[in-house]
């Protein structure tokens, strides 16, 4: 009997700021080129083996486009993330006696490793990626990032010549546009389960060049004390530093809290890169993200665009999902966005 799990599904839009206006959308590149025939007229979705990508660098990773479809109103696909000559960790239940220390003498189960069984790897990460025109919906589980999955698009499209030369795909995760326009928004509120308490007032749009503070106050409950020292350091000196260390009782740390500012005059760098903090908040799954307006009123609700839904799987803590169930929710979600006017079919 399936199971259902609530996952994050994310959006991005692909920037089409290198393309010209005649351009195909990113959906029907995807699919020429996943047409694209071989000289024994085998289109590429028939050709599993060519649809593999190696990241190739010192620990090789491969991308496996495995199943991708056709839908008529959109391309859905399952990217599969592997990497060779890997080892799964396990622990062997029959315990056994080991002489630990000259003084202990215990009862312990082994750890070994084993390499996945002959013709297989292990998997390490799935991404579920739906493209309707320029929109990207995805949900992702394990070490599959969105970043890969756009790595993996540009490769695709440019080994099917699918691409012109000096073209490229670049996802954006967007901001909610009921949450405030980023050109207006005064701050970003970042909290969760994994993020450090985090505000970043952006650099705002500005009809001339005038001098702009960025602030990023990040306030970190638990802080490594080995990160904490170097700035104890710079401010106490490496004496004073290691006294007060020494001092320390025991379930005692450093901790930092520090403010980081960055003064200079306003750049269309700086208002791009304030743009692009979309796609790293974005990949802070667990993370709250909230939207203070110039008004100085706080927005209810995530900051970046994406939501929440329902999905199959075979069995509680699966990391596999229903793929025909996958497609069907991307697809509300899509219909979801552009019926509450978050994005233009």
């Amino acid at each position: 009997m399936s199971k259902t799990s609530y996952l994050m599904v994310h959006y991005h839009q692909n920037q089409r700021a290198n393309w010209d206006g005649t351009s195909p959308t990113l959906e029907q590149i995807c699919r020429s080129a996943l047409s694209k025939k071989d000289a024994s007229d085998l289109p590429l979705w028939e050709r599993a083996d060519a649809r593999v990508y190696s990241f190739g660098d010192l620990e090789p990773k491969q991308i496996l486009l495995n199943k991708v479809a056709d839908l008529q109103s959109a391309v859905f696909g399952e990217m599969c993330l592997v990497q060779s000559k890997d080892l799964q960790a396990i622990i062997e239940m029959t315990a056994e006696k080991k002489q630990l220390s000259d003084l202990t003498m215990a009862e312990v189960y082994a750890l070994a490793e084993r390499a996945a069984p002959a013709g297989s790897q292990f998997l390490r990460g799935i991404l579920y990626w739906l493209a309707i025109g320029d929109h990207v919906f995805f949900v992702k589980l394990g070490a599959m990032s969105s970043g890969m999955m756009q790595e993996y698009l540009n490769w695709l499209l440019a080994s099917t010549s699918s691409l012109a030369v000096g073209k490229t795909v670049a996802l954006q995760a967007q901001f909610d546009p009921s949450g405030g326009d980023i050109g207006q928004v005064k701050s970003l509120r970042v909290s969760g389960k994994t993020a450090p308490k985090m505000t970043v007032t952006p650099v705002q749009d500005a009809t001339v060049a005038t001098v702009k503070t960025t602030s990023r106050r990040i306030k970190d409950a638990i802080r490594e004390s080995e990160m904490a020292r170097p700035i104890l350091v710079a401010l106490f000196g490496e004496e004073r530093t290691e006294s007060f260390q020494k001092s320390l009782g025991e379930g005692e740390y450093l901790s930092v809290d520090a403010t980081v500012k960055i003064k200079g005059r306003r750049t269309e760098e700086s208002k791009r890169k304030i743009r692009e903090l979309a796609n790293a908040l974005d990949d802070m799954s667990d993370t709250d993200v909230q939207i203070e307006g110039k008004d100085g009123t706080l927005k209810d609700g995530d900051a970046i665009l994406r939501t929440k839904m329902p999905f199959s799987v075979p069995h509680e803590g699966s990391t596999i999902l229903d793929f025909d169930n996958v497609a069907d929710q991307l697809q509300t979600v899509y219909r979801r966005f552009v019926e509450d006017g978050k994005i233009r079919s």
